[in-house]
Order: structure tokens, then sequence, then C-alpha cells
């Protein structure tokens, strides 16, 4: 089985042909991704508009690349597998229209791909995980608890009511002037801080509501930083150091109970995982400290390279493959629309903001 799978979602051009030979593991036989981190840091943000351009220019490319690096041609290839939502519309538009284009001139299924769904499958790629397990995704976009039972068979226990993580770290790092991406600059700066000089709240901490909400936090990063103005290196540092700390307390107490959670729904699971994915799986300070709770609850703690933790064309591909491989790979063909907003599981109750599209994450 060898799919092309094809990921334009955000602000990375990607494509990557995976594989898998009978009972042998997968195996990733190319994985390009061109980033537009330089595009768009002017702006300290992505621009939708010079992101969907950037597709359309690089795609081509892209996509020759990763058949030239796994020495394979579209004969060989058995199916074609594109992100088609949630995303940014223009980049969605440029990688799902361009898939169908090749696999209609070449003759292949095309599969349509949740990109969550490419996040929630990543540990079985990578580290072969047997269902089911807990999935945390914190990224630019998205904060989740999922839990994952199946292909095609994911229940949101939790997501964010107002910023997703990720989103939070940018608007910090630009508010204090650091560059974007805000992520890892802003624990850069965290590393000579002062974590305990500003007492930031934990949002939803103790709450018998699930979910998660960072909006007030970065409300509070913004007070703390206008009060002291003009802000010195050691005042930035010491910030991003609370600010991160605030984040990483706030996360443990919403994952330690999905945790419990997890155990009642499915006791007979003797060693149960959390997997955790996405750009800001990357911070060293969260990785910890859900490490640290997963020792604590019995929980293996799986964490996918960070190449496979950010968007990538792989985790996209290996999807393809899971559907194929569990006959669901008809559900979404040529015929499918992108869609800016696809809930990874359609079935929980919409969250403040929802529009007619359904709930932004």
């Amino acid at each position: 089985m060898r799919v092309l799978g094809i990921e334009t979602s955000c602000d990375e051009t990607a494509a990557s042909v995976v594989t898998l030979d009978g009972a042998s593991a997968p195996v990733i036989a190319s994985n390009i991704v061109l980033s537009q981190i330089e595009e768009h840091a002017a702006f300290g943000g992505v621009v939708p508009e010079i992101a969907a351009r950037a597709h359309v220019e690089a795609l081509d490319g892209i996509v020759e690349a990763a058949l030239a690096d796994s020495g394979t041609t579209l004969a060989d290839i058995d199916a074609i597998a594109a992100t088609a939502g949630p995303g940014l519309v223009g980049g969605l538009i440029v990688g799902l229209m361009t898939a169908k284009a090749i696999a209609a001139a070449a003759g292949k299924p095309l599969i349509a791909i949740n990109h969550l769904e490419g996040h929630a499958l990543t540990a079985r790629l990578t580290d072969g995980l047997d269902f089911p397990y807990l999935l945390l995704l914190v990224s630019g976009g998205h904060t989740q608890i999922v839990a994952v039972r199946g292909v095609g068979d994911y229940q949101r226990w939790a997501t964010t009511i107002d910023d997703a993580l990720g989103e939070a770290f940018d608007k910090t790092a630009k508010m204090l002037g650091l560059p974007y991406p805000g992520g890892p600059n802003v624990e850069k700066a965290a590393a000579t801080g002062d974590a305990t000089r500003f007492a930031f709240p934990r949002p939803m901490k103790g709450s018998a509501q699930p979910d998660f909400s960072f909006s007030g936090l970065k409300t509070a990063v913004r007070q703390a930083a206008t009060a002291i103005q003009p802000l010195s290196e050691q005042d930035v540092a010491d910030i991003c150091a609370s600010f991160q700390a605030a984040v990483a307390d706030a996360l443990g107490d919403r994952v330690a109970r999905a945790l419990a959670r997890f155990r009642q729904e499915f006791p007979d699971k003797a060693m149960p995982s959390l997997v955790v994915a996405g750009g800001v799986a990357a911070n060293r300070t969260i990785k910890a400290t859900l490490h640290k709770l997963c020792a604590e609850a019995g929980f293996a703690f799986v964490a996918p390279p960070l190449k496979l933790c950010t968007d990538n064309a792989a985790m996209i591909a290996w999807a393809g493959i899971e559907r194929l491989r569990a006959g669901l790979s008809q559900e979404n063909g040529f015929d499918f629309v992108p869609r800016s907003r696809w809930p990874l599981d359609s079935i929980s109750a919409p969250m403040v903001g929802s529009g007619r599209r359904g709930a932004k994450a």
C-alpha cells in the first residue's frame, strides 16, 4: 500500500509518500515540508492570502520532490490523500484541487482527510499504538482532548472555549515584541525568567467543566506588561516564564481530569496511553508537566517526533492508509468540498462562537 499525502491547511506546503507492506511497520518513504515562516514573520501571524499564493507556487514542485525522494512514480501510488479541512480555506482549496487533478489524471482514488484525524492517528504510524488511547492536541489552531477509539471513531472530551493554546503563545509573543512564531520564542525567553514574579491566573483550574480557556490569561499578560512599561529584557523573560508556568499548570489540571475519565470508561486497558500532538507539544515545560502527570497516573506518555507533530503530509498519507484498511476511503472522495471548519467529532455539542459551519475547532 502506497499513499501520496498532501497538506496545505495553513502555512506549510507539504507532500509525503508513506508505504505499508503486510505486517511490517509503516515506512515514511519521503516527507517534504516547505515552511512559510519568513513570508509571514513581518505580520506577526499567518496571512491567508499570502499563504494560499505560496501554496500555488510551491505545491507542484513539492509533490514531484516527494515522489522522487521515495523512488516512486504516480503509477506506483495506490491513492492520493489530501487535507480537506479544517484550516485556511484558500490553502485547502489549493491542496485538495491539486490532489483531485492528480488522482483524476492518474486514475487513482482520492481520500479527503480531516487534518485533526492526521494528528490523531500519527502515534499509530510512529509507535504502533493500539486503540483506544487519549489524545491531547495542542497547536496554533486547536486545543482538544479526544478519546481515539478507532479509525473514524473519535469522541471530543474537551476543547478551548476561546483561544487555542498556540494562538495564545503567538499573541503573547507579539505583545512582548518577540518574533513570530511565538511558541519557541516565548519558551526561549522564559529560560532566563523568574516564573514566580507574576501571579497569572490558571484558567478553568478546578472547574467541573472539562474545557480550556486562555483569553483571560492572555489579558492578564497584557495588563502586567502595560503596568511596567517600558519593558526590559528581564521583564520580558519573567513574563514569559510566568505565562508558561500558568499554561502548564492549567493544562495539567485539565488533562488529569481526562486521564481519570479514561480509566473509568476503558477499565480493561492495562496500560493506557496519552498521546500529545501539535506544535505546542514541543514546549519542554509543558512536556515535562504531562510526562510527570502520566507517570503518577500509570499512563504511557507518547509524543511523536516534532517533525510529525507540526503540520506535515506524512500524517495525512498515513490517515489515508488507515482509511483504506478500514474500508472508509469512499466516504470522502472527488465530491468533497474543502471545509474551513470540520470538527473531528461531529456529535459533540458546539462551543461558544460556533456558527452555521460548526464549531471553530
